[in-house]
């Protein structure tokens, strides 16, 4: 057997991408599986395997999984649009939930042990004033987005306990940003992250953006979140892979800094990156938003020894700035 290997499906989209280039930072073999359906293959790392093919093809992934160098697999594939699965709820369904029993189907018969699985914070039911949500508070997805997120989970944690994987759920809270280097961002045709319509707005790309809420129970009454930086969650995510593969078993681990900024907070950072103002207008409540959302990130700073190093909001506009701009050429 030659290098070990990791299979990061969804590895040409956002969040994927980063991920692939932190392993390959470091110089970790990798095989890409993405349907190209929001991802861009010019996203994915020089030199990284690359397979076209959709992770709901059993079949597929067990003839994949099949390399036998291929000892972990990273889960990013799936829709994260909430607004959209309202609308579509049976399409997230198949392509979040049912995309991951597939790969659990693949990786039982092949007999690939560890999966590291992208979730979000958004299966957590909403809390009270500014309390820090832990692994262990309460689930109560608000939308079909985040059911479809637990129920992969569930799913996982049933097949670890019946197969014997190693299994670790990574809960994101908001993510944003994009790689300083400016080798990768995110590249999606349509988007709902915060950041990014900000920065389409400051640039041009959109005449305007909307505020969705602003009577919430905050102090400037916009919904706060714990925004992350995409490249700290990317390391977390190597870290992450490297505990599981190590110690074995199950975990679900934040992923936050534990401290709130709100939607107005956030584009103020835009605003004071481009040194102008945007054009927004306020627009009324989005269903799916809890008014308050931040973690409890004491388990994953304890279990991956993980230290932050772009913990703040200009940092976040300043990188997306620059890779919206790359994109237009």
């Amino acid at each position: 057997m030659g290098r070990e290997k990791i299979l990061i499906t969804g590895g040409a989209g956002y969040i994927g991408s980063h991920v692939a280039w932190a392993a390959v930072d470091r110089g970790q073999d990798i095989v890409v599986v993405d349907n190209l359906s929001t991802g861009r293959e010019a996203n994915i790392p020089p030199g990284a395997e690359f397979i076209k093919g959709d992770v709901k093809d059993q079949a597929l992934m067990t003839r994949v999984l099949s390399d036998p160098e291929i000892t972990s697999v990273m889960h990013f594939a799936g829709r994260i649009i909430v607004p959209e699965s309202f609308k579509d709820p049976i399409g997230y369904y198949q392509e979040n939930t049912l995309s991951t029993v597939s790969l659990l189907g693949a990786m039982v018969e092949t007999g690939t042990k560890t999966i590291l699985f992208s979730s979000t914070a958004a299966v957590y039911k909403p809390t009270e004033g500014h309390h820090l949500v832990s692994e262990d508070d309460p689930v109560a997805p608000l939308s079909p987005y985040g059911q479809s997120k637990l129920m992969s989970e569930t799913i996982i944690g049933d097949a670890a306990k019946a197969h014997g994987l190693n299994a670790v759920a990574l809960r994101y809270f908001n993510v944003a940003g994009a790689d300083p280097e400016g080798r990768t961002g995110q590249s999606g045709a349509e988007t709902t992250h915060l950041l990014r319509v900000a920065v389409q707005t400051a640039i041009g790309l959109r005449e305007k953006m909307t505020v969705f809420g602003t009577d919430y129970p905050t102090p400037d009454g916009t919904c706060m979140r714990d925004f992350i930086h995409v490249s700290d969650l990317a390391a977390a995510h190597i870290l992450g892979v490297d505990h599981i593969q190590q110690r074995s078993g199950q975990m679900t681990l934040n992923c936050g800094y534990g401290r709130g900024s709100s939607v107005m907070d956030m584009i103020h950072a835009v605003e004071e990156v481009i040194g102008g103002s945007l054009n927004i207008e306020y627009g009324a409540r989005r269903e799916g938003d809890a008014p308050v959302m931040i973690a409890d990130p004491s388990r994953i700073r304890e279990a991956l020894d993980w230290s932050p190093r772009h913990d703040n909001l200009r940092e976040m506009a300043s990188t997306a700035i620059s890779w919206e701009r790359r994109l237009l050429g």
